[in-house]
């Protein structure tokens, strides 16, 4: 299915040379004990001492690469690759310390911690969000019975979002941000929750907006969703690309290096054992 719609040949983002660093503020040394960390921290409390000193962690370091218009690029790593980071530095949350990103288009961002509001109903964070993305209150109004159908959410929909469960949420940001066509849509993990029923819909959504000569971005721990979905993948480990191309090429790699190491750790803890 991915590999049936094919990117033309205008470019849409431009990631050239990025690095993002977290500033982390008192952050103890490596290999300082757990224990150590909590002693520390009662004491300054009690001596209001200063705090220990920052340090910086890179996330990403040097990222360069294209995304085309109708390119449907699956972003895949280990946790802690730089996946998210660079997702958001993209969507312009996140600042580059190095290097400069470039968008055709103002990027919208859907991830599972996406703003919408627990304590109001579903129904009336439909209405906010859709209104948020450019909609006006009558178009808002006509799209909240799909949106409603397309996250399965049912009668919940006159609940509080606190009452909802981690995927429900997730499936109504999913449903409300693919209500409009982006010309550059980015999604953090909303794939990975759901039945095979939502899935099979998020997908079959994503080919509508690459159609439409969108670009989508997609963060997510599910190689078969990135096979289904995506007709490239960028591989990234320790914030930088260790791979980037043809979604089998890259993800055949992938699946094979995480399983390498999967078996190494298995034989490590064998020998252990034995010893």
């Amino acid at each position: 299915m991915a590999d049936q719609l094919v990117a033309n040949d205008r470019p849409s983002v431009i990631v050239d040379s990025v690095q993002v660093t977290y500033r982390v503020q008192g952050a103890a040394p490596a290999g300082t004990p757990s224990g150590g960390d909590a002693v520390a921290a009662l004491r300054r409390i009690v001596r209001r001492g200063p705090a220990p000193g920052v340090q910086y962690i890179k996330a990403v370091r040097g990222v360069s690469f294209v995304a085309y218009e109708g390119d449907a690029v699956g972003l895949i790593g280990r946790n802690g690759s730089g996946k998210s980071t660079l997702l958001a530095a993209i969507a312009g949350l996140l600042p580059a310390q190095k290097g400069t990103i470039y968008t055709s288009a103002q990027p919208a961002l859907l991830g599972v911690n996406a703003a919408l509001l627990p304590q109001l109903s579903g129904e009336r964070n439909i209405e906010l969000g859709s209104l948020a993305m450019g909609l006006t209150p009558a178009q808002a109004a006509e799209r909240r019975d799909a949106i409603v159908e397309f996250a399965g959410i049912g009668n919940f929909v006159s609940l509080p979002m606190r009452t909802y469960s981690s995927g429900m949420s997730a499936r109504l940001r999913f449903a409300i941000a693919a209500s409009v066509n982006h010309d550059i849509l980015l999604i953090d993990e909303a794939l990975g929750t759901g039945d095979a029923e939502f899935q099979r819909k998020s997908q079959r959504r994503i080919e509508e907006l690459r159609a439409e000569a969108g670009t989508v971005f997609l963060v997510t721990h599910s190689s078969q969703v990135v096979r289904e979905t995506c007709n490239r993948a960028i591989w990234l480990e320790q914030g930088k690309i260790v791979m980037d191309g043809d979604v089998t090429t890259v993800v055949d790699a992938y699946d094979a290096d995480v399983s390498k190491a999967l078996a190494d750790g298995n034989d490590r803890q064998a020998g252990a054992a034995r010893g």
